[in-house]
């Protein structure tokens, strides 16, 4: 069965009581047992049976199945943001003393979470030209606990070779840990790639047009990931409290389903737009790695396909002129997210960076003449037509 199809036809763990072709919004903390017995096993782990909300949901536990079933994973856990399938997948494989293999080029976010929060606990970040694997190599060590990266970096739309990377981290017993949202986990197979765990910001592609806030991390289940799973679910879940709610999963449910669907509209319409953005000399560079002669199109398409994401980069001539061209737009959104069926633009270096230093900025390599554009489902011409006008009144 092909993947669009196991996106809607998933058979429900438990029938419905009315058979509802939709899975149902279940509204509850708590669940009631036949007997003291069932109870006790249900809670021991014993029997696969809802305890208590804040572990398990009928209707997260669909959004789970679907997600695990569509990327052959052992197991796929729900959250409430993409930090939080971040943070609890890093606490869940660090330990003081530990440390991690990554890049400088992340999300503001994960960058503050690995080198201020994980470090207060004793975990050392290991930052690191992730393009250059003999660098890689050299950087894992006997105390390493997993290399982490961004697929795609935002907004440096950098690609590493994977399957190069888990070979030199497997090598040494190492999980490799990827940040999957830029591209959608069903246009390739991270686990083909020897990626052993992956996170998602569901809020992304799978909530479908913005409406919810969640995150997922997709557990390949190899012998790399040691206790991982145990304690994700055992640990992380129970202490930490940061589970998906069942409105969220239901939304999400609902949008990985139209998933594909709307991928290839903005898939094209980005490839369409970046090769139109060239021909304004007001832009001097267009960033955008499903164009052929991007530096890491040969990578990029060779891992996740014919498809490059719906995530532009464009520069311009100065900050000045990057605010006065957000300012001009009539018909894109300024606002920050990714992938909502509205196309968004956003000034990174002032708003997702904006509490890093310039010096911190610049190491990071953001650039304050950059533009980031969420390609959406309008017409390309329409897309085209506001940047020009926008561009043009400078």
């Amino acid at each position: 069965m092909k993947k669009q199809t196991q996106a809607i036809h998933l058979e429900y763990e438990r029938r419905d009581a009315y058979d509802s072709l939709s899975v149902p919004v279940y509204n509850t903390l708590a669940y009631e047992f036949d007997n003291a017995a069932v109870m006790a096993e249900a809670f021991t782990d014993k029997i696969k049976a809802p305890d208590y909300s804040r572990v398990e949901n009928p209707t997260v536990t669909n959004l789970e199945r679907r997600v695990a079933a569509l990327t052959d994973a052992a197991h796929a856990n729900a959250f409430n943001s993409g930090m939080a399938a971040i943070s609890n997948t890093l606490m869940a494989l660090a330990a003081q003393g530990k440390n991690i293999v990554t890049s400088k080029h992340l999300f503001g976010n994960t960058y503050a979470l690995l080198v201020a929060t994980l470090r207060r606990f004793g975990v050392k970040v290991r930052l690191r030209d992730l393009t250059n694997i003999e660098t890689v190599r050299e950087a894992i060590d006997d105390d390493t606990c997993c290399v982490f990266l961004e697929i795609l970096t935002n907004p440096q739309l950098e690609v590493a070779d994977l399957k190069a990377i888990s070979e030199v981290a497997h090598e040494k017993n190492v999980p490799l840990v990827v940040d999957s949202t830029v591209i959608p986990f069903t246009q390739f197979s991270a686990k083909s790639l020897g990626v052993d765990i992956e996170v998602v910001s569901s809020s992304k592609y799978v909530s479908g047009g913005a409406t919810s806030l969640g995150g997922l991390v997709i557990d390949y289940g190899t012998p790399y990931n040691g206790d991982f799973a145990k304690r994700l679910y055992g640990e992380m879940l129970f202490n930490f409290g940061a589970y998906m709610t069942p409105q969220v999963a239901y939304m999400q449910t609902i949008g990985l389903e139209t998933l594909d669907a709307r991928y290839r509209v903005q898939s094209s319409n980005a490839l369409e737009l970046a090769k139109k953005l060239r021909s304004l000399p007001q832009i001097k560079l267009v960033n955008y790695v499903g164009l052929e002669d991007n530096p890491y199109h040969e990578l990029a398409q060779r891992q996740f396909g014919k498809t490059a994401g719906a995530m532009i980069c464009i520069d311009l001539e100065s900050k000045e002129a990057c605010f006065s061209f957000l300012n001009n737009l009539k018909l894109i959104h300024r606002a920050t997210n990714l992938f909502d069926n509205r196309s968004l633009a956003i000034h990174p270096a002032s708003t997702i960076f904006g509490a890093f230093s310039e010096n911190m900025r610049k190491s990071m390599d953001v650039k304050d003449t950059t533009i980031r554009l969420s390609i959406g489902l309008e017409d390309v011409d329409d897309l085209f037509e506001d940047i020009k006008q926008a561009i043009d009144s400078l």
